[in-house]
């Protein structure tokens, strides 16, 4: 099995990625995550802008999505520590996001992921975050 399939199996075990409706198109070494627009994300009806809650998770998630593809981790890295930057109002419309990793090492990692929706060059939020890395080799010590 393919860490993509291992990662596609695990999404859709983990509640809130079934609730948000979200999902990683993985081609190659690129990953993009997706988060299909729905009215329950709505968190300001008279703006119908997206809740500022569904994005941080968006961007929390997409980060340890990235970090299981490109490591050996055999379950999601659990959360330390985001800050989520928020750019823009996020429109009633599909929200794309990309996570790149600034280090990996073999307990802890730092990541960085940018939302967009209709142009990529115009982020809707950002999001800096350290994620522990679950090693079965580590666990026992």
């Amino acid at each position: 099995m393919t860490r993509n399939e291992m990662l596609q199996d695990l999404l859709v075990r983990v509640p809130i990625v079934q609730t948000l409706g979200m999902r990683c198109d993985v081609k190659g070494d690129d990953m993009t995550a997706i988060l299909p627009f729905n009215n329950k994300l709505i968190g300001n009806f008279s703006l119908k802008a997206l809740h500022g809650g569904a994005i941080g998770t968006f961007l929390e998630l997409t980060a340890m999505a990235q970090l299981f593809l490109e490591s050996d981790v055999e379950k999601l890295p659990r959360t330390i520590n985001i800050t989520v930057d928020y750019l823009r109002r996020g429109r009633a419309e599909n929200l794309f996001a990309r996570a790149y990793i600034v280090k990996m090492g073999r307990r802890m990692s730092s990541v960085r992921v940018e939302a967009w929706q209709a142009e990529r060059s115009k982020a809707v939020a950002a999001m800096q975050g350290h994620f522990l890395l679950s090693r079965p080799e580590l666990e026992s010590q």
